[in-house]
């Protein structure tokens, strides 16, 4: 019995205790189950995340960055300017004093540095259209902006310690980037809408697929960010004349136009009998140094907007396709593209639009302000005038509602009209006369004259952006064309310096005539759908071999390393070449078959046994 008792509680303990090992096993089955349940809540959809939702803010953030984009290149490039000529606006009246150069440069021999300055500024970027777009596709449109405000900051830092080998190199490379530089801005601003047009309709097939926009897409983002841009930019001739303050303390007003007889019209050169000693204090070294170092820290300030704020213009992949179609295709596309016979007639355009802008600043401001009014209001003028280019750049956002030309047409009627009253305007000088009344027309003058260059200015490069904005990869080239144009027209300018009044703006109201025909030819030709010849761009070559690689080996390349392009086209030469194969036995077989080559292997039997016969006879004989 006890037996029997101690067997029952020995079964009863072994149901009711499962070994050690089970019950591990169980334990683990069981957090396996719980860990799988916690990564599928993790990693599966969350219930409160809404995919459509965040792709709108993500593309909300793009085109805020777009914007800031804008805004950066604009507010950078007004920088580099204000800082450019607000310093050579100093720099030239302080030389233009005779006691001024003696006292400083007599004994460095620099007293006609002014000279050689303007001529590297002016003549350098004539050669502009040969570097242009190898500048820009090398360095890439941001970067191009970047290094060139470095330049306008290194012109600026020579002016520490003016010298032949500081000044005239560094006038020189600022000549030498113009071209580039506006090129890259025009391009920059061109590319901004165009984005911005894909981060709105990200949801279209063509821009998912990053195919060609469809004409007119961006054709609205092209005309506001343009009329941004200009609105910002212009400001840089309020800014810089705040270095003027300097000199204008300095200034002795009362001999300065003594000698001066007739304003106007009627005069040759800029303003003839002014006075050669224009201060009657010099300035202090520490002074300048001062105003120098201020310049140059909004110098360095610019350089960082470009560096900091502004976005690649283009993906990487795009600046590696435009690098990759060749140089010499770079260098040759430019000039390919002035066959586009809409470049051909804009050009008398960007010949104007580069005259006008230099005399309003030079003939303008000085032959009628400056020799009525004086120097001291010479600040004034150019105040009025850039604050009048801000203000109309507005009235290019009209191109939203009314037809393109009337931007170029308004500005062109404005000028025309401006150019018409300043050739038969004229004044005789008296002494002791102040002639403060002329102060409010010249003014009026001046507040026209920056209505008309608003709308030249955004018309062109609007028109441009429009003309060209489903061809992004040609930006570059046309954007060159038209600054190296305008470049051109302000080294005529400064060759003109010494004609008469009268030839001035009778070149100019020809030019503006021509101008406004050329373009009226452009746009009929447009509006009867006339194709232009525009130059192909070649297909981006990613792999370009050496001078070694003359034969399609590589030493420098395993086989482990082929692209798939050459073991495609390997595929491709081996499928022609069995294609031949076949080809060749099917062709071999209808020879074998024809009746000729029956009679011509009737004939070769019986000359083979013929010749096997005597080949016998020759064996048995030499045996």
């Amino acid at each position: 019995m006890e037996a029997a008792d101690g067997e029952e509680q020995l079964g009863d303990a072994d149901v009711k205790a499962p070994p050690n090992g089970v019950i591990n096993e169980l334990r683990d089955l069981g957090q396996d189950d719980n860990i799988q349940g916690q990564m599928e809540e993790f990693l599966g959809p969350h219930s409160e995340y809404n995919e459509e939702e965040e792709e709108k803010k993500y593309y909300r953030r793009k085109r805020l960055g777009v914007i800031k984009n804008v805004v950066a290149a604009s507010v950078g490039a007004m920088i580099v300017y204000s800082v450019y000529m607000g310093l050579l606006q100093m720099q030239l009246l302080l030389h233009y004093d005779t006691t001024y150069r003696e006292v400083k440069y007599s004994n460095l021999g620099l007293v006609d540095i002014d000279r050689k300055i303007l001529m590297g500024i002016n003549v350098t970027p004539i050669v502009g259209l040969l570097y242009t777009p190898l500048l820009i596709r090398f360095l890439g449109t941001k970067w191009m902006m970047f290094l060139a405000s470095g330049i306008y900051a290194l012109f600026v830092s020579t002016n520490y310690w003016e010298r032949y080998y500081t000044l005239v190199p560094s006038a020189v490379a600022i000549g030498a980037v113009i071209v580039p530089l506006w090129a890259s801005l025009g391009n920059y601003i061109t590319r901004m809408a165009q984005q911005y047009y894909e981060y709105v309709n990200y949801k279209e097939e063509h821009v998912q697929e990053q195919k060609k926009l469809p004409k007119g897409a961006c054709h609205r983002y092209i005309i506001i960010f343009q009329s941004v841009f200009h609105i910002i930019f212009f400001l840089s001739f309020i800014f810089a004349q705040f270095p003027m303050l300097v000199v204008l303390k300095l200034l002795d007003n009362g001999h300065i136009l003594f000698n001066v007889k007739v304003c106007g019209a009627p005069i040759s050169g800029l303003i003839p009998g002014f006075n050669t000693t224009i201060l009657y204090v010099l300035p202090r070294s520490m002074l300048l140094i001062q105003v120098e170092s201020v310049l140059m820290g909004f110098a360095f300030l610019a350089m960082i907007i470009f560096l900091a704020l502004c976005g690649a213009a283009y993906r990487p992949t795009e600046e590696i396709d435009l690098r990759s179609i060749g140089w010499g295709n770079i260098f040759q596309l430019p000039f390919k593209h002035l066959r586009d016979y809409r470049l051909r007639l804009l050009c008398p355009f960007f010949f104007y639009s580069g005259f006008e802008t230099l005399f309003a600043i030079t003939g303008f401001s000085l032959s009628y302000g400056v020799c009525i009014l004086g120097l001291n209001k010479l600040w004034l003028l150019i105040v009025v005038y850039g604050f009048s280019c801000s203000l109309f750049s507005i009235l290019s956002l009209l191109l939203l509602r009314f037809p393109r030309w009337i931007c170029l047409v308004g500005g062109a009627v404005v000028h025309l009209v401006l150019l018409v009253a300043l050739q038969i305007f004229s004044l005789v000088r008296k002494k002791d006369e102040t002639y403060s009344e002329y102060l409010l027309p010249l003014l009026v003058i001046s507040v026209l004259w920056g209505l008309g260059t608003a709308l030249n200015k955004t018309g062109l490069s609007t028109l441009l952006g429009v003309l060209y904005a489903e061809e992004k990869e040609r930006l570059d080239f046309v954007y060159t064309i038209y600054h190296w144009w305008q470049a051109i027209a302000i080294f005529i300018v400064y060759l003109w310096s010494k004609l008469p009044m009268r030839a001035k703006l009778s070149i100019l109201m020809a030019f503006l005539i021509l101008s406004c025909y050329c373009y009226w030819v452009m746009e009929r030709r447009v509006a009867k759908d006339v194709r232009p010849r525009l130059p192909r761009i070649p297909r981006p070559r990613h792999k370009v071999k050496g001078y070694r690689y003359l034969e399609d080996d590589n030493s420098d390349e395993s086989d482990s390393e082929k692209s798939q392009e050459e073991e495609e086209g390997e595929d491709d030469e081996q499928v022609v070449e069995e294609d031949r194969g076949e080809r060749g036995q099917d062709e071999w077989a209808q020879r074998v078959d024809s009746p000729k080559a029956g009679r011509r292997r009737a004939e070769g039997l019986h000359q083979g046994e013929d010749s096997s016969g005597g080949e016998g006879q020759r064996d048995e004989e030499g045996w």
